[in-house]
């Protein structure tokens, strides 16, 4: 039995995907019941849980093979960083009374800095738990993910400049479809050998690096129009991204792009295990913006259709 926490996110319905179409037996765990569906479709067992719920989760991990860890941030969070911490003390406590006999570990790149990465440095902390736990253990470090562009499609359709917290925007960095990371923990989760040498650390990210020119020109590609990349000024990071998250995160997301830029956020120096995905920065991004389009084509047909009667 594989346990999937996190299960109705991307990166984790991806793996529930991939090992159900192995044959193996899944035990979704989510939060929320109305995203289940798709998961029973699958022919996945449901466990309803909170990752700050200990109780549940050592329920949701009875009889498990292995479990897929995740701890997702909370954007909205008063305090993001005690939410996390919470939620990595309640999972850990839950590994250590299920003792299931492998644990796979979404991390993030960066995680081996313990100070100064904002958001990853949670990830540091995560990983850190992990090592305390009895059952064997690997991380899997995933790069920035390429969905995280879709918050800008919006902005970039219409204004036709694509805003960025990377600098400069023709820097190349790591990054990775986040159902190619799942597709990569069910390979890893399927495999005899991912956990002989407890406590190692593995790296996913895309079959290619990009830069923030490059995303415009898939943009561009993709909604057949111009769109521009520009570096958004430091200071206004923060309040810019507190127009969509809680000022917690924005700053830990302000403080991660910093190590970012810096130069201080990528696959660690001295562990060569990197896998990579199969997707193309235009194949994740296309399905947001063929969505977009069809909104904006039947807001069109719908105003349309008001005026003529």
């Amino acid at each position: 039995m594989f346990v999937i926490l996190g299960a109705s996110g991307k990166t984790g319905g991806a793996t529930a995907a991939a090992l159900r179409k192995a044959g193996r037996p899944v035990r979704a765990v989510v939060r929320d019941p109305a995203r289940a569906g798709a998961l029973q479709a699958l022919g996945c067992e449901i466990a309803i849980a909170d990752v700050r719920d200990k109780t549940a989760l050592v329920k949701a991990m009875t009889g498990a093979t292995a479990v897929q860890v995740f701890c997702p941030t909370s954007e909205h969070a008063v305090d993001a960083v005690g939410d996390m911490r919470r939620a990595i003390a309640s999972v850990g406590d839950a590994l250590d009374l299920a003792r299931p006999a492998a644990v796979l570990a979404i991390s993030d790149y960066g995680a081996e800095h313990s100070t100064g990465t904002g958001v990853t440095g949670l990830f540091h902390e995560l990983e850190q738990r992990m090592r305390r736990i009895a059952s064997a253990h690997v991380v899997l470090r995933s790069a920035e993910h390429m969905e995280n562009w879709s918050r800008l499609i919006p902005v970039a359709a219409q204004t036709g400049m694509l805003p960025s917290l990377h600098h400069p925007v023709t820097k190349y960095f790591p990054t990775v479809s986040s159902a190619d990371v799942g597709v990569i923990a069910a390979q890893l989760l399927l495999s005899s050998a991912t956990f002989e040498r407890s406590g190692g650390v593995i790296h996913a990210e895309g079959p290619s690096r990009y830069t923030v020119t490059d995303v415009a020109q898939v943009l561009g590609d993709l909604l057949d129009s111009a769109i521009n990349a520009f570096e958004l000024l430091r200071e206004q990071w923060q309040p810019t991204l507190a127009r969509g998250v809680g000022e917690s995160y924005a700053r830990l997301v302000t403080e991660m792009y910093d190590a970012h830029n810096a130069g201080h956020i990528g696959a660690q120096e001295g562990v060569d295990d990197i896998r990579y995905g199969q997707t193309s920065l235009h194949d994740a991004l296309k399905p947001y913006v063929t969505a977009l389009l069809a909104t904006q084509a039947s807001q069109t047909g719908a105003l349309a259709g008001g005026v003529l009667r």
